[in-house]
């Protein structure tokens, strides 16, 4: 395993256990075209995409699929995508390019110091085992200055997901991300936004019935400080 050698690690290792502990390629070695959150945590992922990222900048989509939920009339000069799943990524049409890779395993990312105007992760963020080390890695290809937003729900592989996660509740995973953030120097403006749910119609008891409330939307957004000049794509 290649992972980084922090001076200050947020989870203890029974914080990062797993339920599942095998293989995480074997889990993802299929591919699941179904997207993972509603129509309501959808749209408001994309509308927050569209008040936050600029036209022609360079984003990179960690832990990708399928589709990135970007808004379909913004163009970007590049998009790379990493997930695990190639048909999943392979059909992705905003993807200029992906790249497969286990973030537990090796949270080292191929590509070039401050090279990204913004990074994006959804509904993904639960599964990371070595979150300290991942967010390093944002922040080093994050050029100064960029984004990064980090998108999540209530929803999860409940087997794979961490036990810091498991064991919480929406409030303490948007502490948690925030902390994530916190625990690297040099991301400034760390900000939550979201906590919106559907409300149920009055006196509907949604135990006799199929479908559960709306899924909440929740994002925790942070820049690089803006501390030096930024390369080009």
């Amino acid at each position: 395993m290649k992972k980084y050698e922090l001076d200050c690690m947020l989870l203890q290792a029974e914080q990062r256990a797993k339920l599942d502990p095998t293989d995480d390629s074997l889990f993802y070695s299929y591919p699941r075209f179904v997207t993972h959150v509603d129509d309501r945590f959808i749209q408001q992922l994309t509308e927050l995409y569209r008040q936050t990222l600029k036209p022609n900048s360079c984003l990179f989509d960690m832990m990708s699929s399928w589709v990135s939920h970007l808004p379909e009339e913004m163009v970007f000069d590049l998009v790379v995508g990493q997930g695990m799943n190639e048909a999943e990524l392979a059909r992705n049409p905003r993807l200029d390019r992906y790249f497969l890779q286990d973030l537990n395993e090796n949270q080292l990312l191929p590509l070039p110091d401050r090279s990204f105007d913004a990074v994006l992760n959804a509904v993904s963020v639960q599964y990371l085992q070595y979150p300290e080390a991942v967010f390093a890695e944002i922040w080093r290809i994050l050029k100064p200055g960029g984004m990064a937003i980090v998108s999540f729900s209530n929803r999860m592989f409940y087997q794979k997901a961490i036990q810091a996660w498991r064991e919480g509740n929406d409030a303490s995973h948007v502490k948690l991300v925030k902390s994530y953030f916190a625990s690297i120097a040099g991301f400034s403006d760390i900000v939550a936004v979201g906590g919106d749910r559907r409300p149920s119609p009055k006196g509907f008891d949604w135990t006799q019935w199929f479908a559960p409330p709306a899924d909440p939307f929740f994002a925790v957004m942070a820049r690089r400080s803006p501390d030096e000049p930024s390369p080009t794509c």
